[in-house]
């Protein structure tokens, strides 16, 4: 790992008697799952806000779209049916 920064935060007392089972059921220590927790929430956050500005810079004519038949032209499928059960896979 990379040289650490120590940080510190307050938790609500619920959350962090659920922080100190979790550790002392798995033998980890707190600090193991508090950077879990910021490192991948950190990679969600980051990912959710990129999205939100893409669409406002579309919104805002700062960024180029391609139409959905364009797309279909190029990739040579416009002319095919769309398999419906895909969508049961999506969450």
């Amino acid at each position: 790992m990379a040289s650490a920064v120590p940080t510190s935060l307050r938790l609500p007392a619920d959350v962090d008697a659920r922080l100190e089972r979790l550790a002392a059921e798995t033998n980890r220590s707190k600090s193991f799952y508090l950077r879990e927790l910021v490192t991948t929430g950190l990679d969600r956050l980051e990912w959710e806000y990129s999205i939100a500005k893409r669409a406002e810079d579309i919104r805002a004519g700062r960024r180029e779209t391609v139409p959905l038949e364009d797309v279909e032209r190029e990739l040579g499928i416009q002319d095919e049916p769309v398999d419906m059960s895909i969508l049961d896979e999506v969450e």
